[in-house]
C-alpha cells in the first residue's frame, strides 16, 4: 500500500510540474505579446539596438503619402521611417569599420549579399569608406493591403563620402541621388529588400528671403545704406566665456550695450558654445536667454554677429547631421530677428586644419554654410579665421570675409593688401585684434596700458584712413580665464586677462580713448 501511495505521489508531482512548466511558457508568451502591443521598443528584445537618434539625424521630408495601396497610419509610417534611416546608419558604420554587425537586422537575405561582399573586398584592400547622408525626401509609392510591403522613392538624397586607403584619405565625394526602395515587414521589423539608384528629380527652389542686410560692390548695406562694422567682441566681465550660464544677467548686459553704443560702436560679436547649448538638442532656456540679448541689442540699435559652434572640434562625417540639427534649432528661431547682422559659422576653424585634416574641416564648413542659408536666407554669413592667410578659404561661399590679427602691427597693412587681392568682390572685417596690457613675468615685463593705448591709436588711424570694418578684442579685462579657453600655461592665461579697454575695477584704461574712430 505504501508503494502504491508513493507511486501516486510521484505521478502527481510529475503532472503538477508539467502543468506548471506549460503555465510558465504560456505566461512568457503572453507577456511578450502584451509587451509588443504596448508599443514598447522591440529593439530591446529581438532586434539589434541602434541608438541612431543620438548619432544620426538627417532631415526627412515626406513629399506624399498617397499610394494605390491602403492608407498608412502615422505609427506605421514612423516605424518605416525609423527602420529605413537605421538601415542607412548601420550600413554607413559597416563600411567605415568593415564590420557587418547589425546588417542582418535591417536588410533581407538577398539585399545583404552585396554589402557583405563590399565589406570583404574593402577589408582585404585596406579600404575604409566613411559615409553620411544629410537629407532624405521620401515619397510613399505603395503600401500593401496586408501591411507587409512598402515601396518608396527617396529623392535628393545628399551624400558625402570619404574614402581611406590604409587610414589615409584619398578621395572625398559629394553626390545627390535618388533611390527606389522596397521594404518588407519581417518579424515585426521593416527590412530593406531592394534599393537601387534611379534618376533624381531636381529640387524646387522654394526659399523666400527677406534680407536684413545685403552685400553690394564690396560693401555691406542695411536698409539701403552702407554699413561699416565698428564693433567689439563681447563677454560680460563677471561671465567670461559663460555669458548664458547660471549668472546670466540681462540688466548687466543692457548696461554694457549702452556703454558700447555710447563709445561710438555699432556692433558686437557673441559666442554660442555647441555643447553648452545642448548639442543636437538645444535647450529652450538657452534660446530664451539669447533672445533677451538680441532684443536688448535691437532696442539699443547694435548689430550682432552670432558665432556658432564655439569649442566644437569634431568634424567627422558621422556627426554632421547632429551639428545640422543644432544649427537648425538656433538659426530658425532667429531668422527674422532684426538685431542679427550675420551668422559666423565657427571661430578660428583653421586652427583645426592640421589635427582634423583640412579637407574634412573645409567640407564641414561648406556644408554648414548651405544648411544655415537654407534655415535663414535673411542674414549674412561669414567665418572667423585666425589669420589673413587662412581667410582665403571658401571666399566664394561667405558674404563677407572675417579674419583675426594678433601679429606685429607693422605688418598689418601689407598683409591686408595681400588679402584684398585674394578676396575681390567681398567686404572684409577685421573680426579680432588687440594687445594685452599684462606686464608681468610671463610677458617679459613688456606689456603696459600705455603700449596698449598706442597700439589701438595706430590701428584706429589705419581703419579711418582705409574705411575698414573692425571688431576689437574685447571690452573688459577678466579676473579669471577658464582653462578650457587657453589651457593651463601661465604665459597664455595671464596675457589673456588683460586685453580689455576697461580694467578689473571697472575703470577705463588709456586705450578706451581709441576704442573707435
Amino acid at each position: 500500500m505504501q508503494k502504491s501511495l508513493n507511486k501516486n505521489i510521484y505521478r502527481s508531482v510529475l503532472i503538477l510540474s508539467f502543468v506548471a512548466l506549460n503555465g510558465f511558457i504560456l505566461y512568457g508568451a503572453s507577456s511578450v505579446l502584451a509587451y509588443l502591443k504596448t508599443g514598447a521598443d522591440r529593439n530591446t528584445m529581438l532586434h539589434t539596438e541602434v541608438k541612431s537618434e543620438d548619432v544620426y539625424l538627417p532631415s526627412v521630408n515626406w513629399s506624399s503619402l498617397e499610394n494605390p495601396g491602403r492608407e498608412i497610419s502615422n505609427q506605421e509610417l514612423k516605424s518605416i521611417e525609423d527602420n529605413y534611416l537605421k538601415s542607412w546608419y548601420i550600413k554607413n558604420i559597416a563600411y567605415a569599420t568593415n564590420n557587418p554587425y547589425g546588417i542582418e537586422d535591417f536588410y533581407t537575405d538577398s539585399a545583404r549579399v552585396h554589402i557583405f561582399e563590399t565589406i570583404k573586398l574593402n577589408k582585404k584592400n585596406l579600404i575604409n569608406i566613411e559615409v553620411t547622408t544629410v537629407s532624405h525626401n521620401p515619397k510613399l509609392e505603395f503600401y500593401s493591403e496586408d501591411g507587409k510591403l512598402a515601396v518608396l522613392t527617396d529623392n535628393n538624397v545628399v551624400e558625402y563620402q570619404n574614402t581611406y586607403l590604409n587610414k589615409q584619405l584619398v578621395l572625398s565625394e559629394t553626390d545627390t541621388s535618388a533611390y527606389k526602395v522596397v521594404l518588407l515587414l519581417e518579424d515585426g521589423f521593416w527590412r530593406i529588400r531592394h534599393k537601387v539608384k534611379i534618376k533624381n528629380e531636381a529640387p524646387k527652389d522654394s526659399i523666400i528671403s527677406n534680407p536684413f542686410a545685403e552685400v553690394k560692390n564690396d560693401e555691406i548695406f542695411i536698409e539701403g545704406k552702407p554699413f561699416i562694422i565698428k564693433g567689439i567682441n563681447y563677454y560680460p566681465q563677471e561671465m567670461a566665456w559663460d555669458m548664458f550660464g547660471e549668472n546670466f544677467n540681462i540688466d548687466t548686459i543692457e548696461k554694457d550695450f549702452n556703454l558700447i553704443k555710447n563709445a561710438n560702436l555699432n556692433s558686437i560679436r557673441i559666442f554660442i558654445q555647441y555643447e553648452y547649448f545642448g548639442k543636437e538638442k538645444v535647450e529652450a532656456s538657452k534660446l530664451e536667454k539669447l533672445k533677451k540679448v538680441l532684443d536688448v541689442a535691437e532696442k539699443i540699435d547694435l548689430k550682432v554677429v552670432v558665432t556658432l559652434f564655439d569649442f566644437y572640434g569634431d568634424y567627422s562625417l558621422i556627426n554632421w547631421t547632429l551639428t545640422h540639427r543644432h544649427a537648425e534649432q538656433i538659426v530658425t528661431s532667429f531668422k527674422n530677428h532684426k538685431a542679427i547682422l550675420a551668422w559666423d559659422i565657427k571661430n578660428e576653424p583653421d586652427l583645426d586644419f592640421e589635427s582634423r585634416n583640412k579637407e574634412t574641416v573645409v567640407a564641414w564648413l561648406s556644408e554648414m554654410i548651405k544648411q544655415v542659408k537654407k534655415f535663414d536666407p535673411n542674414h549674412l554669413i561669414t567665418i572667423g579665421y585666425s589669420s589673413p592667410e587662412a581667410a582665403v578659404n571658401l571666399v566664394d561661399k561667405v558674404d563677407f570675409v572675417s579674419y583675426h590679427y594678433y601679429k606685429n602691427i607693422e605688418n598689418f597693412e601689407a598683409d591686408l593688401k595681400i588679402l584684398k587681392s585674394n578676396t575681390i568682390g567681398k567686404p572684409m572685417v577685421l573680426q579680432e585684434f588687440g594687445l594685452s596690457s599684462y606686464s608681468g613675468i610671463w610677458n617679459a615685463f613688456k606689456g603696459s596700458e600705455i603700449n596698449q593705448a598706442n597700439y589701438h591709436k595706430k590701428m584706429q588711424e589705419i581703419f579711418k584712413k582705409e574705411s575698414l570694418a573692425f571688431m576689437s578684442w574685447g571690452l573688459y579685462d577678466f579676473k579669471s580665464i577658464p582653462t578650457s579657453v587657453v589651457g593651463r600655461l601661465p604665459w597664455r592665461k595671464s596675457k589673456q586677462k588683460y586685453f580689455g579697454f576697461i580694467d578689473k575695477n571697472g575703470e577705463n584704461k588709456p586705450s578706451f580713448l581709441y576704442i573707435s574712430y
